[in-house]
């Protein structure tokens, strides 16, 4: 009965791996599954391949569907020019790292502090590459992608991210830019990416509802010359507040972070934010994974945390959460879910995770079709299943 919690067996999953191995209509590789099953992108439009910054910008932002293929890192770091303004800082390292500084926007993080004049460029921290609906950008080999910008999703719906490195944002400032941006966004695959050395989050989702949205099989690689909790790890990676946001994270490697991994909820009222994190592999997270705050609902299986100093914050951040550590808890699922959920393990390395096995959970989340479809692999392979099938150079 609990074949999926106890047998190492990966027949489960390997169908949804197999599913790379074919071109689909929308240009992407494979199709996804979780909460963006269904997204097409770019499917029916015209197969373009850029040459240059202004022409991507282009085909990204206007209306007309397309398959974008890049075929090489277009670099907007000067696209823009530079900003001259001031920040503070926020942190002291006494051990010989570089902290960030914080950009003074008006958000009242710098107030009282000591304000120095900085000069930092204008691509990400106030601009962004607009991307419309209907869209495919798939990178080809391991060394396509954008330097300098990060992408932002608001209103639009059908847009397919796969096998792009989006890198170098403004790493030393916070504010410096996001890489991911989403607002309003629906029916979103963002997959087989790699992201590194941003100024803020790796993928934000801002207030207005973010539906349908897969990231999966990404590398998130946290590894910064300027650290805000003083270790080299990357703090800001995932903040989700969208009002009804819908979330499958799945199957990607969380490397060399210290927070928000990710951090949901927090606000009162009509919010409610639906996430099912699955088969993830944290790694070396010298800080906080999950972080649930209030009007979150959060079902969590078959993750694996290595070196995890805080792998879930607990009820302290006020979210709800179905965190699988037993066996007893796998198999509750089954009278909710028709499936038994699968575990997630904690290494001797990481840190305890006290018991979050709220089954309202199960009733709310796990009875949506999205979630309890989705056939975790167990949890024994998913170091060694990521760490060959995550971030670019594998579907493209």
């Amino acid at each position: 009965m609990l074949a999926n919690l106890l047998d190492d067996d990966d027949d489960d999953y390997k169908g949804y791996y197999h599913n790379y191995h074919y071109t689909s209509t929308s240009g992407a590789k494979g199709t996804p599954v979780g909460f963006a099953a269904g997204t097409t992108g770019g499917a029916g439009g015209a197969t373009v391949t850029p040459t240059t910054t202004a022409e991507l910008l282009t085909y990204l932002s206007d209306s007309t569907t397309r398959i974008i293929v890049l075929t090489k890192i277009f670099d907007y770091t000067s696209y823009y020019g530079t900003t001259s303004g001031q920040a503070c800082k926020l942190w002291t390292c006494t051990n010989g790292y570089t902290p960030q500084m914080t950009i003074d926007n008006s958000t009242g993080q710098c107030d009282g502090q000591t304000l120095y004049d900085v000069t930092y460029y204008t691509s990400g921290a106030s601009k962004a590459l607009t991307v419309n609906s209907n869209k495919t950008i798939i990178g080809k080999g391991s060394s396509a992608g954008i330097k300098g910008i990060g992408l932002t999703l608001v209103n639009v719906s059908n847009v397919i991210i796969q096998n792009i490195q989006i890198t170098d944002v403004n790493p030393q400032y916070v504010w410096g830019g996001d890489a991911i941006n989403l607002s309003g966004a629906s029916k979103v695959w963002i997959d087989h990416n790699y992201f590194a050395r941003v100024g803020r989050q790796f993928i934000v989702s801002h207030y207005d509802p973010n539906t349908g949205i897969t990231i999966s099989n990404n590398y998130f690689d946290g590894q910064t010359s300027y650290s805000a909790s003083c270790n080299g790890h990357h703090y800001w990676v995932f903040l989700f507040l969208g009002e009804a946001d819908q979330l499958t994270i799945m199957q990607n490697h969380i490397y060399y972070t210290s927070g928000r991994g990710p951090h949901i909820g927090g606000y009162t009222g009509a919010y409610k934010q639906q996430l099912h994190l699955v088969n993830n592999y944290y790694d070396s997270v010298a800080g906080h994974a999950i972080d649930a705050g209030v009007n979150s609902w959060v079902l969590a299986e078959g993750n694996y945390f290595k070196a995890v100093t805080t792998p879930d914050t607990g009820t302290s951040a006020g979210g709800t959460e179905y965190f699988v550590q037993t066996v007893a808890e796998a198999g509750v699922c089954s009278s909710y879910m028709g499936r038994v959920c699968e575990w997630n393990r904690v290494d001797s390395a990481s840190g305890t995770v006290a018991t979050r096995a709220t089954t309202s959970v199960l009733s709310d989340v796990g009875a949506l079709s999205a979630v309890k479809g989705l056939t975790p692999m167990g949890v024994a392979d998913v170091p060694a299943y990521v760490l060959a099938n995550r971030g670019v150079g594998i579907v493209n």
